[in-house]
């Protein structure tokens, strides 16, 4: 129950941040976006700041982790953390980020915010949510595909 508490709690703090900071609205990350018209570059800060932020819970975890010898790959809450272990860019890491990037730069809007705007009833922020689950579908049926691809040209 604690956890599932401080989960929730977890998203309204993130949720509300997002709104005070603006990166619920769209225009407001358009204009963030938009180097060669009237460049906003308010949303950089926000950036360094949640950069900062969640250097210092990464820095503070895997001290934690070291510091009993992997023994507690646990949160404080006792879920599991799940470290990023990829380091390499591939085509995939590219491709994928580049269709975020066009997504983020039409729409002025990325899945956190998408949520936010969803919360609060925005027709926006339900049609980004419909279209973000339609394309994880698209790439979880691509993703099988290329997968039975490769099976059948290993044979």
């Amino acid at each position: 129950m604690m956890p599932l508490f401080f989960s929730g709690l977890a998203g309204l703090i993130f949720g509300l941040g997002l709104i005070l900071a603006g990166m619920a609205d769209p225009v407001k990350v358009l204009g963030f976006l938009d180097l060669g018209g009237a460049w906003d570059p308010s949303l950089a800060l926000v950036m360094a700041g949640a950069i900062a932020v969640a250097s210092g819970a990464f820095w503070f975890a895997r001290r934690r982790q070291r510091q009993y010898q992997h023994q507690h790959q646990q949160s404080l809450l006792g879920l599991p953390i799940h470290f990023p272990t990829g380091t390499q860019i591939d085509r995939r890491l590219i491709f994928g980020s580049l269709l975020f990037g066009m997504g983020w730069g039409i729409a002025g809007i990325c899945p956190g915010p998408a949520l936010v705007l969803l919360g609060g009833g925005f027709g926006k922020g339900a049609l980004f949510v419909l279209a973000m689950l339609v394309g994880m579908q698209v790439f979880t049926w691509l993703e099988k595909f290329y997968a039975s691809t490769r099976k059948q040209s290993d044979q």
